[in-house]
């Protein structure tokens, strides 16, 4: 009998990248230089915020627009909720209708870890408990309505490198840098699960939603970079695929509505996809979006976001830090209708939380709260997201000096920079007075040599 390749139906099968108008790109953005295994970068239906390369700061969209401004250190993650925005270890909410000015106060200030915190993640489904992961080794849980820690997690032996959770938000799945992958029931911190990956080292786990099932990227023994599939109970890899032999970090994002893996890795310019089955293979590449500009992070639109009269059913955020550029990606599927296309767009996890923090801390699990994305149906094939257009900064102007440009230092770093832009500032007034000084001198001139010639002496 001869061998023949199995081929599977999909509606994904054709899906392509398409890298949006000038016009939909931010440009002149100084994005972060730090070199911290994060995306920098964080979206949702209203507003992007990108780390900059500034002291404390994480920027809107636009190299004019005001920052967030309260950190005492460098930015290392940032993470949107539906009415907060959080980074690091401080939470600020933004007004409506954006930043007008630079923000330096925080909503809430956590203090809890001992040393610098790496990574934060919200829970799925339960509204104001957050999850933060320090390089104290511990991850902490806050309850945000308190403004304190509620839980402690305190069983990796170093650095946590991701977290993620099930649908529900009831399991965590940890990657650490002991080369081991953890499940963990998060409100008692006990560890359900636990594979040490010698032969893969795991550096991101994302769980695939209710499908019970993870997926980690990585890098085998030979030092390719390598991805693996692993059942719930981690007792083995049920795949282990090996990528490609480049350096940079593998980033896996899932989509549980249809499916779709993407992995984007770390100073890459290309995005491969595949498609996750409950059957062998498990995994299925679809295609690869090729893009000769590096990325330095991805952020991600919620579903909420997308564009459905143009059948999209993902779309990126691509940080490229030597062009000063973020340009969106959306992921379309094919269709030649133009009707709403309902077995593409399943009910999907809406904005409204379904259990509130003390609910969630009692012991009470509940789905998301699903909604349906046929009310944002348009017929205009245009983005959701457009870059604003620049206009003319307006200023408060009292005694000479702009108090909406001039926000009072808080760190000495700030302070430094301000005293040499006044220096500058100092020696540029004084250059143009020198030079104005000569000018009415030779005026004075002018006007002496006039009197002299004219023959009354008037």
């Amino acid at each position: 009998m001869s061998w023949r390749p199995t081929y599977r139906s999909s509606k994904f099968r054709n899906v392509y990248g398409k890298v949006g108008n000038r016009e939909h790109c931010f440009d002149g953005v100084p994005i972060t230089k730090n070199v911290h295994d994060s995306h920098f970068c964080t979206v949702n239906s209203k507003y992007l915020a990108v780390v900059t390369e500034s002291a404390g700061g994480v920027g809107a969209s636009g190299l004019a627009l005001p920052k967030v401004c309260g950190h005492q250190g460098n930015v290392l993650d940032i993470k949107w909720n539906p009415s907060l925005t959080t980074s690091s270890r401080i939470i600020a909410s933004i007004p409506e209708g954006g930043l007008r000015r630079n923000m330096t106060a925080a909503l809430l200030e956590l203090y809890g870890h001992s040393r610098r915190v790496g990574l934060i993640e919200w829970h799925p489904t339960s509204s104001g408990i957050l999850f933060s992961a320090g390089y104290d080794y511990k991850v902490l849980i806050w309850n945000l309505e308190l403004g304190e820690p509620v839980k402690m997690i305190d069983c990796h032996t170093d650095v946590i490198l991701s977290m993620s959770f099930n649908t529900d938000g009831s399991l965590m799945a940890t990657s650490c840098k002991d080369r081991s992958l953890r499940v963990i029931e998060p409100r008692s911190g006990r560890v359900l699960q636990q594979a040490s990956c010698k032969n893969h080292r795991v550096n991101r786990v994302v769980f695939l939603g209710n499908m019970k099932r993870l997926l980690t990227t990585g890098f085998s023994r030979w030092n390719t970079r390598q991805i693996a599939l692993w059942d719930q109970d981690l007792s083995m890899p049920m795949v282990e695929e090996d990528i490609d032999g480049l350096s940079g970090m593998l980033f896996p994002f899932y989509d549980a509505d249809t499916h779709m893996l993407y992995l984007a890795g770390k100073g890459d310019g290309n995005i491969r996809y595949f498609e996750v089955t409950t059957e062998k293979p498990y995994l299925q590449h679809l295609m690869e979006f090729r893009s000769p500009a590096p990325q330095k992070g991805l952020g991600v639109m919620p579903k909420h976001g997308l564009d459905v009269g143009a059948c999209e059913v993902f779309r990126f955020y691509k940080l490229i830090p030597l062009k000063g550029l973020i340009e969106p990606i959306s992921m379309i599927v094919p269709r030649r209708s133009d009707t709403y296309q309902e077995d593409i767009y399943p009910m999907t996890a809406g904005t409204e939380p379904a259990l509130s923090a003390a609910e969630w801390l009692s012991g009470i699990n509940r789905d998301p709260v699903l909604m349906s994305l046929k009310e944002g149906y348009s017929r205009p094939n245009q983005l959701v997201f457009k870059a604003p257009v620049k206009k003319e900064k307006k200023s408060m102007v009292v005694n000479g000096i702009d108090l909406l440009e001039n926000v009072p230092p808080r760190t000495e770093n700030e302070m430094l920079r301000m005293f040499f832009r006044q220096q500058e500032e100092l020696r540029r007034l004084k250059e143009e007075l020198a030079s104005k000084d000569v000018r009415i001198r030779q005026l004075e001139l002018e006007l002496n040599n006039l009197k002299n010639l004219s023959p009354n002496g008037v």
